[in-house]
């Protein structure tokens, strides 16, 4: 093959390509920093040198270092929700069980963005904690329509679907809670936080069984 040839089957990154490149490596690299600590201890200037870019190249990117934190809020957010949608829509999920099987698989195989979660709902920064709300709050609209589709249910008020919801999601984020806290010393294990998280989930559907939409 000619040199000409090979030069050509070899594009150079487009200026947008390389741009987005860096602002994952900039949503990445923070995440590795925050394995073990809280968002408002982070500096642009650390933030920066994960990416391998100047602390000024930073802004091309995010207006703030809030505003990255925003954004990987609202990504890991979204992981959470499509995870939990797929789980309760899977045919393979009817059970609390084998739904809380795929939880806990997807909290194990993307710990750095529930801890990150579970860490700065309640922590420092308040844009981080007003988005995690947002996010929470669609996740929960998202299953309050779910639930006005279930047998039994479609006649519910929507303020008591609503409640309901709450209820799983909030549940259901304890769980995650859970799962990273199970590795530290005298902490439950793994099997004991899903086997209490069953009965959990079984007992709250009891109760919506003999529920009586308020009028």
């Amino acid at each position: 093959m000619s040199s000409t040839g090979s030069a050509a089957e070899i594009q150079p990154e487009s200026r947008a390509a390389r741009k987005e490149r860096t602002r994952a490596a900039l949503l990445d690299g923070t995440l590795g920093l925050l394995a073990d600590r809280t968002f408002a201890s982070l500096s642009l200037r650390e933030v920066a040198r994960t990416a391998g870019i100047v602390p000024t190249a930073f802004y091309r990117h995010f207006a703030s270092l809030e505003e990255l934190g925003v954004v990987l809020a609202e990504d890991s957010m979204r992981m959470l929700r499509q995870m939990l949608r797929d789980a309760r829509r899977s045919k393979g999920a009817k059970s609390a069980g084998a739904s809380l099987d795929i939880l806990v698989k997807q909290v194990r195989s993307h710990e750095d963005q529930f801890r990150f979660l579970s860490r700065e709902r309640y922590g420092g920064v308040p844009e981080l904690r007003r988005a995690i709300d947002l996010e929470m709050r669609l996740f929960v609209s998202e299953l309050t329509t779910d639930l006005s589709r279930m047998p039994g249910l479609e006649n519910w008020r929507s303020e008591d679907l609503e409640m309901s919801a709450d209820i799983i999601v909030s549940a259901m984020f304890s769980v995650v809670v859970d799962l990273l806290e199970s590795d530290r010393p005298n902490g439950r294990t793994q099997q004991d936080i899903v086997r209490r998280a069953e009965k959990q989930l079984r007992l709250i559907m009891l109760g919506m069984a003999e529920w009586r939409p308020s009028r």
